[in-house]
């Protein structure tokens, strides 16, 4: 078996060797970790580090700890310190304490500062591979001090321009600017006098990217309390965390606990760990339909006919208040409303429903009629009745389900919690139980003296 991976990371080697670093990564993370890490080792030492500083390398920490521990802590301290902390943050302790003791002092340093901070904060995704030179050099030093430190830096489209004694932050001039100007110039005078745009460490991560899409930045300082810059977030760390975020949410849209490893990845236990929970609660939740079913038994006995359209009901209801989560959540994480937007959403979200609501029942009530007339199904003598309470109801249920949709995650986010655990199919459930109430409450009214 041996033999077989050491052929197969040979071939791959071969093969890889003068791919794209984006080929590369794709290929390897379908191969298992025992062929990542020979893959790793067989190529020449810089390549294999832009592999590995690759985040959609999925395999890398585990890849890491199958290396010699010299061979690990080499690739570490020539990765950039974010990625870097990215991957021993999920290694096992031991691991950890063994390979962090043996990179660079520089590297540790880093990872020391890179790991203090939140996760999902700024400072936890930055790196501190930044360009930075002194107010008081000249376009031609700048220049020559970017050719000399290009290759260590993690961009060098802007360089930040720091007050020389203090080293606070002045302003970044990008490379573009610094190109085109007099090299006898003083740096500080190729771009205008401005404030420049900064993030603190404790920032959370949406909303550096809020920042970096607003301003059309490539990257962001960021910096301490005294202003001195601490490391940079690059529009590329951005985009890896928004997908992070994203699938976070969407998972969580889902029914389920966001998952932390990528799907082909995650054991089987632990798929069933993070799907099994949400799915009992939402069962618990349906059976409170049950229940509300059972206290109208007696109106279902005497008017069976109502029981064909519980389901159409029930999904309408649902369907109105999942729009609805869905539409306030991501207005939410966009920042395009507040919570004390909540009165304005809700004051928009009622038009809304009944409007939406009259569509579905107006098609409704065309169904019964249409089905009556053409003979397709007898209502009974009072189907014209039973339209009426179909009717009737969806307008009150959808109105409610959009209602409860949009005002949920508001809720749940002043009490402190995600607004996507507002989740689609929570919101259904709660709207079925009260859907089949309103359903039974319109019938009472339209029905009785009747069927009822």
């Amino acid at each position: 078996m041996l033999a077989k991976t050491d052929l197969l990371a040979k071939t791959l080697t071969c093969t890889l060797a003068q791919e794209h670093i984006a080929d590369i990564v794709e290929t390897l993370n379908d191969q298992d970790t025992a062929t990542i890490a020979e893959v790793l080792v067989a190529l020449p030492f810089e390549r294999a580090v832009e592999v590995l500083d690759q985040p959609e390398l999925f395999d890398a920490p585990a890849a890491l700890t199958l290396l010699s521990d010299e061979r690990a802590a080499a690739f570490l301290s020539a990765m950039s310190a974010d990625r870097v902390a990215d991957i021993v943050r999920v290694l096992d302790a031991p691991v950890r304490e063994r390979l962090t003791a043996r990179v660079d002092q520089e590297t540790r340093t880093a990872l020391t500062r890179l790991l203090s901070y939140p996760e999902h904060s700024a400072g936890s995704i930055m790196t501190t591979e930044f360009v930075s030179v002194p107010a008081n050099w000249t376009v031609a030093q700048t220049l020559d001090h970017i050719r000399h430190v290009e290759r260590s830096r993690e961009t060098v489209y802007a360089t930040y321009v720091l007050e020389p004694v203090t080293g606070a932050l002045i302003c970044a001039v990008p490379l573009r600017r610094l190109i085109s100007s007099d090299s006898d110039a003083v740096v500080t005078s190729v771009v205008p006098a401005h404030k420049p745009i900064s993030v603190t460490p404790a920032t959370d991560r949406e909303d550096v990217a809020r920042l970096i899409s607003k301003y059309n930045l490539l990257a962001v300082p960021v910096v301490d309390s005294a202003n001195r810059v601490i490391g940079i977030v690059t529009v590329d760390d951005v985009i890896d965390a928004m997908i992070e975020e994203t699938t976070e949410d969407v998972q969580k849209l889902g029914g389920m606990e966001a998952l932390d490893e990528p799907y082909n990845e995650i054991g089987f236990a632990r798929m069933i760990r993070k799907r099994a929970g949400w799915l009992s609660i939402l069962l618990l939740g349906e059976m409170l339909t049950a229940s509300a079913m059972q206290y109208f038994q007696d109106e279902l006995e005497k008017a069976i006919v109502l029981t064909l359209f519980i389901p159409l009901i029930m999904s309408s209801g649902g369907n109105s208040g999942s729009q609805a989560t869905s539409l306030i959540i991501r207005a939410l994480a966009l920042r395009e409303i507040s919570l004390k937007d909540w009165w304005r959403v809700a004051l928009r979200e009622l038009p809304t429903g009944l409007t939406l609501g009259a569509i579905l029942g107006a098609i409704g009530v065309a169904r019964i009629v249409l089905w009556q007339k053409l003979g397709i199904y007898n209502y009974g003598e009072h189907w014209a009745l039973i339209a009426a309470t179909v009717g009737g109801a969806l307008v009150g249920i959808v109105t409610f389900g959009s209602l409860m949709g949009s005002m949920l995650p508001f809720v749940l986010k002043r009490l402190g919690f995600d607004p996507a655990s507002a989740s689609a199919p929570f919101v259904a459930t709660l709207v079925d139980v009260t859907g089949l109430v309103i359903y039974f409450g319109v019938a009472a009214v339209i029905l009785s003296g009747t069927l009822l």
